[in-house]
């Protein structure tokens, strides 16, 4: 089958919108506090290979021209989805509208390539043989799915949708506002409970929904940070679902404490959930101004981390997936991957670390590794309720005796 000239001018325009909104998030119109030159990677490649579809497109035969445009397409609607998030928050802003825009294109490559197949199929041939080709080629189109498309869009979601500002919540107890400064120049806005007790807690990630947790540290005395993290809410800075470059952030919350009159700089702990927790593992690892480190639902992050828990048949279907994922992730948020927690929890002794896991959750799988690389001095609670980081609300008097103890025993000193 022949394409016609208006099919290929409606993909290349169609491809071309979908990169002139990779360019306006990119480079026209960055997140607050980043520049075009902090983008180039996450830029440029996709763009690129944008205009290698392009070319492409007009050299190959009918179904792999369908394949592509399904592709591209479904790429194309995932990059604009954020901006059906916002829209639905706070209205479209920004690159939203050529968010927008990259829907629509998207839309039409996937309508282009339904139409290429449907026109292109084969009709000529035995019935069995026919209907087992299309089984085939179906198939092969769900691992395409499922091995490049999902983790490619799951690498672009987690590095470009995050809680707005709508969504940060209320403190009801007396506080202090506060804005901390990373050492990539980015400014986080936060909340400071004072301490009463001259020991203090980073409360991380974010402000939405932390209530409970405020209320049980400042209960008993514990001065409690908490703060957008980057890309969240008011914070400078872009997404990062992964949160590879959230020790910065720590950092700089410590930096805060540090320079509080009420805290002992000594006595600065940290409580982190799901992937708080993780880099809360990971900062106490660099920095040794953590006295002590609370991780709750700390799971995998990283390719390495992932494939360790993975065995048999299953470790061959996955390891594509992740590999994708985790490129996608260092791709779209211009970082490299961080080292294995397993190679860095060591790192936090001799200071205390408490790793608290829900016992029946597949987030919370690595658990048992985790544990096991800590050195003493180290806790470990399996929570038998509440399911990922739900402990607090599932056994509220159960956590708070187990939490505040392991603070107390790291932090006050009598």
């Amino acid at each position: 089958m022949t394409r016609s000239r208006n099919i290929t001018r409606a993909f290349t325009a169609a491809v071309a919108v979908i990169a002139l909104h990779i360019a306006d998030d990119s480079f026209f119109q960055p997140e607050p506090g980043t520049s075009a030159a902090d983008h180039l990677v996450s830029g440029i490649v996709p763009i690129a290979l944008l205009a290698l579809a392009a070319v492409a497109y007009r050299r190959v035969r009918a179904g792999a021209g369908a394949a592509l445009a399904l592709v591209v397409g479904l790429v194309g609607i995932g990059f604009g989805s954020e901006a059906i998030r916002y829209w639905g928050m706070e209205g479209l802003s920004g690159d939203d509208y050529s968010g927008v825009a990259s829907i629509v294109g998207g839309v039409v490559l996937v309508g282009i390539g339904l139409v290429t197949l449907w026109r292109s199929r084969r009709r000529d041939d035995h019935h069995a043989w026919r209907y087992t080709r299309r089984a085939l080629i179906a198939a092969a189109g769900l691992l395409v799915l499922l091995e490049l498309v999902v983790p490619v869009l799951v690498g672009y979601g987690t590095t470009h949708i995050a809680r707005s500002a709508k969504e940060t919540g209320t403190l009801d107890l007396k506080h202090v506002d506060v804005t901390l400064r990373t050492s990539d120049d980015l400014d986080l806005p936060g909340w400071y409970v004072p301490s009463k007790n001259g020991a203090a807690v980073v409360l991380f990630p974010g402000r939405a929904k932390r209530e409970k947790y405020v209320h049980m540290l400042a209960r008993h005395g514990y001065g409690v940070l908490l703060f957008d993290r980057r890309g969240e809410g008011d914070a400078d800075g872009r997404p990062e679902g992964f949160g590879w470059n959230f020790d910065k952030d720590i950092k700089a919350a410590v930096g805060y404490l540090k320079t509080r009159p009420d805290v002992d700089r000594t006595r600065i702990g940290g409580i982190g959930l799901s992937v708080g927790g993780e880099m809360l593992l990971q900062t106490a690892a660099q920095t040794r101004d953590l006295a002590a480190v609370v991780s709750e639902g700390a799971g995998s992050r990283v390719f390495s981390e992932e494939m360790a828990d993975m065995s048999g048949a299953g470790k061959w279907v996955g390891a594509p997936m992740l590999a994708v994922k985790t490129a996608s992730v260092a791709l779209f948020s211009d970082t490299r991957p961080p080292a294995n927690l397993e190679t860095l929890i060591p790192r936090i002794s001799p200071r205390p670390v408490f790793l608290i896991n829900a016992l029946h959750n597949d987030v919370d799988n690595k658990a048992p590794e985790y544990f096991a690389a800590a050195r003493e001095p180290k806790e470990q609670w399996l929570v038998p309720k509440g399911g990922h980081v739900g402990g607090i609300s599932a056994m509220p008097g159960e956590y708070e005796r187990r939490v505040v103890g392991f603070l107390d025993r790291a932090l006050i000193r009598e």
